[in-house]
């Protein structure tokens, strides 16, 4: 049985004439539309033409700007030794997420320790010369040039002590904020040596984005500005974030400008040195979008099928305006309002003014194919 196409398409042939190249149309765009059109129900001369609607929707828009950057730790430092001494004690392991003032490392410091006791016995002892020539003044028993003079040796001895305690700060390294640490290099009983890098300690929380733009869209940017990125890492993954600063200086070899972001971080899979393909989101609005697949384009005009819904669903060839475009939705800046029902598949059929029969309204929650199948179970029950 021969199948007759539900429509012919535009293209005449003039001899000795070659054609436009605009009006050779690729299989690929075609086969779609006819596989589509065998699908949907056939009308006879009477009927009604079947099509299938989708629903003008306001939804977020942005016009997109895309670059590459690279991710950095929020904070991060290298921690290293100050002093010569060997590894007394580790508290760390590898990759292990650590608080701001947990110690990680102590070095050998027993001949600190016991100078620090030594100065704490005197503090002690020039502590009761104090008092005791200071009970003696009072009864006019010991002149006052004494106990000023005991009381300049115990400053001095609590002087003495204050610098054992910094000095032993550089034996026992501490996170000075909360992170993630890195391999450990080393073991107990290692001697190092100041300069000696001991430990690694990244916080990623937080991400710091960094990547460069062309100086032209310098105007549009600004702090606040939403973005998202995407890693080959977690291919299936958006991460959100927003520009957090702008690089001062325009590269002169480039002609780009750095900009920083801030990435949340919460579940730590994000690492430092990872590359990210992101999406800067410019001029981010409220815009009224349709699909692709509704839009009738005629020289250098669109045109959509209205159905009035309240008209027996009557069609209205209207004329729209579109602004930008992503992958399969265009954005409406003229000729239609959010909730309003257009026809996206069975358009070949339809004239204006005519009534058509709704098989379905296609949208995220219900797909064509489900649309059809509902169809073809109605008609063989």
């Amino acid at each position: 049985m021969n199948h007759r196409l539900p429509f012919s398409l535009p293209v005449s042939l003039t001899v000795g004439r070659a054609l436009p190249a605009r009006l050779f149309v690729p299989l690929f765009v075609l086969l779609p539309a006819l596989l589509l059109a065998l699908a949907l129900p056939q009308a006879s001369a009477n009927e009604r033409a079947a099509v299938i609607a989708s629903r003008v929707t306001l939804e977020p828009w942005s016009d997109p700007l895309e670059a590459l950057g690279t991710l950095r730790a929020d904070e991060s430092v290298t921690l290293s030794a100050t002093v010569t001494e060997t590894v007394a004690e580790l508290n760390f392991r590898d990759g292990e997420v650590v608080e701001a003032g947990q110690l990680l490392i102590r070095l050998e410091d027993a001949e600190q320790q016991a100078q620090l006791r030594a100065a704490e016995a005197l503090r002690d002892e020039r502590r009761s010369a104090v008092t005791r020539l200071s009970q003696l003044q009072e009864r006019n028993m010991a002149p006052r040039a004494d106990v000023e003079d005991s009381q300049a040796r115990l400053r001095q001895v609590q002087a003495e002590i204050q610098g054992l305690e910094a000095r032993l700060t550089n034996y026992r390294l501490r996170a000075p904020f909360d992170g993630v640490v890195g391999f450990r290099n080393i073991s107990v009983g290692s001697l190092v040596t100041p300069g000696t890098e001991l430990v690694t300690l990244d916080k990623t929380d937080v991400m710091k984005l960094d990547f460069r733009v062309p100086e032209v869209f310098l105007a549009i940017l600004e702090p606040g500005l939403p973005l998202t990125a995407r890693s080959a890492a977690f291919p299936d993954e958006r991460f959100s974030g927003e520009v957090a600063s702008i690089g001062s200086r325009i590269d002169p070899v480039s002609r780009s400008v750095t900009v920083r972001a801030e990435l949340a971080n919460p579940e730590l899979r994000l690492r430092p040195g990872m590359l990210m393909e992101v999406v800067v989101e410019r001029r981010p609005r409220d815009a009224v979008v349709v699909p692709e697949s509704v839009l009738i384009p005629s020289g250098e005009r669109h045109f959509v099928m209205v159905i009035d819904e309240a008209n027996d669903n009557r069609l209205e060839r209207r004329r729209v305006t579109i602004g930008e475009r992503r992958t399969g939705q265009a954005e409406i800046l003229e000729g239609l309002a959010a909730g309003e029902l257009v026809v996206s598949h069975g358009l070949q059929r339809t004239h204006e003014g005519e009534s058509v029969r709704l098989l379905g309204i296609a949208d995220d929650a219900t797909s064509i194919g489900e649309i059809l199948e509902a169809t073809r179970e109605e008609g063989n029950a």
